[in-house]
């Protein structure tokens, strides 16, 4: 899967899926999913708990001290754009499959089908 570069939030992103199906442990595809998610959080906690370690250890080493700078940032515009150009990048993984199985059962359907279940559930 080819991501598509998008530099600011309101450029419209075209998702696209591997093709074929993932491979599946549990007998709930739902339990898949999650963790399939589980695993997304997992891999950018390990990564995040690293980069933090480096900073503060880097910050350390020059006599800086950072915690109370920390709590009293502000973020520029600029920032905020980007942390959220990041977060919509990370929902984006950590909901893949749940996404990809929307999209699977949403091309599968057909008009008949989604009659009929108007009509069944008018009946109920």
């Amino acid at each position: 899967m080819q991501k598509q570069k998008v530099n600011t939030v309101s450029e419209l992103k075209v998702t696209r899926y591997a093709k074929g199906k993932r491979p599946e442990f549990y007998a709930d595809p739902a339990m898949d999913e999650a963790m399939s998610m589980i695993m997304v959080l997992s891999s950018e906690l390990s990564v995040l708990r690293d980069r933090l370690d480096t900073v503060e250890s880097l910050a350390m080493k020059k006599g800086v001290f950072l915690a109370e700078e920390i709590e009293s940032y502000v973020p520029s515009s600029e920032q905020l754009q980007t942390r959220e150009l990041a977060r919509q990048d990370f929902l984006e993984r950590l909901f893949y499959t749940a996404s990809k199985r929307s999209a699977e059962l949403a091309s599968n359907d057909t008009r008949e089908r989604y009659d009929s279940v108007l009509t069944e559930t008018a009946e109920e």
